[in-house]
């Protein structure tokens, strides 16, 4: 799958920015859509280090309103993780229906990283397949909107990508020594990358290589993916927006006007001019 990406497109900085504007804006609409639905949406980012996750997180959070999204970074599970099933942590971090979720790196951890490293046993890894294409189908019959984007790059962009880090005072944190060393078995990763993706990409939660060489580009594709499957399970339910009244999805509904006081009344109203003869 990889080997066949078409790392070389591009967008220029002319071509990229009206298209992401106008997706930042149908982003925000159809957030808005999914929370009165109410669907759940779960995006899934994987990839190299040094990919653009990061960048590709702080763009698709940057106009949505903040109530309605929670960003989820997997890390080393923790010791109450341990005494439990392994997807058990991932269940508790799932969108409430009317939220957004991004993980940025999620349970295909145990497909990669702890497969190369060997934290988890072989006959872990072989039976999280199809572990995790149940757990997937589970969610998408729930109606859950599920979005699947691994970023690729060379090997050799990747090292651009880390020594430009390192020499930013800004930026050199981003880069550790288990960085360079996961650099070291690139060769590795992909193999085992490769059947991460033909194995866990089924019909219905299918896997997206977004070509992440130029960060542009993989900016545009992935917001195109995420409104994409937003707009077809909002359309699924009759509730996209164009084929209902924006103003019931977007807009609340109009306060009620304060009611106004007996005295108020009476200062608001005419004075009458005094009649002939009274005292």
């Amino acid at each position: 799958m990889l080997e066949k990406v078409d790392l070389s497109r591009a967008l220029t900085k002319e071509q990229a920015e009206p298209k992401l504007k106008k997706l930042q804006e149908r982003l925000r609409i159809l957030q808005q859509a999914a929370l009165h639905a109410p669907i759940a949406v779960t995006l899934v980012l994987e990839g190299w280090d040094s990919a653009g996750k990061g960048t590709l997180v702080s763009k698709l959070v940057e106009r949505l309103d903040p109530r309605g999204f929670k960003v989820r970074s997997t890390n080393a599970p923790l010791e109450e993780e341990l005494y439990r099933p392994w997807l058990w942590r991932f269940w508790m971090k799932l969108p409430a229906y009317g939220e957004i979720v991004v993980f940025d790196r999620s349970w295909y951890g145990r497909l990669g990283v702890e497969r190369v490293e060997k934290l988890a046993r072989p006959d872990e890894v072989e039976r999280a397949f199809q572990e995790i294409n149940d757990f997937e189908r589970a969610l998408i019959d729930d109606g859950q909107v599920l979005v699947k984007l691994f970023l690729h790059i060379t090997k050799k962009e990747q090292k651009k990508r880390f020594k430009k880090a390192e020499a930013d005072f800004h930026t050199r944190w981003k880069i550790q020594p288990e960085d360079w060393r996961r650099h070291g078995q690139y060769e590795e990763y992909l193999q085992v990358y490769e059947e991460m993706l033909e194995r866990t990409s089924t019909t219905h939660a299918p896997w997206t290589v977004v070509e992440a060489m130029d960060k542009r580009w993989a900016l545009v594709e992935t917001f195109s993916k995420v409104v994409d499957a937003m707009e077809r399970r909002l359309k699924a339910i009759g509730k996209l927006p164009g084929e209902i009244r924006l103003a019931d999805v977007v807009a609340p509904p109009p306060k009620p006007k304060p009611a106004r006081s007996a005295r108020a009344k009476s200062r608001a109203a005419p004075q009458q001019p005094p009649k002939k003869g009274a005292a």
